[in-house]
């Protein structure tokens, strides 16, 4: 059913199952990438496939400085 489900690709106020998130950075993050969030017992789960700490910050850092700007 969700087959012809097309992802318009704006913002909303709406949580997204993680599934559709994940499936939508296949390809278009080939330079890495850093998932942040909480597992099924509500605990912290980080993962990156960024070796370099200082470089996984920075990204942090300029995703917080995006998410910022453009809350609404």
């Amino acid at each position: 059913m969700t087959d012809n489900v097309i992802s318009l690709g704006t913002i909303t106020c709406l949580d997204l199952p993680a599934d559709r998130v994940l499936d939508a950075c296949k390809g278009n993050c080939s330079d890495g990438v850093i998932i942040v969030g909480r597992d099924d017992d509500g605990e912290l789960y980080f993962a990156s496939s960024i070796a370099d700490g200082g470089a996984v910050l920075w990204l942090l850092e300029m995703a917080k400085k995006h998410l910022l700007e453009n809350e609404a």
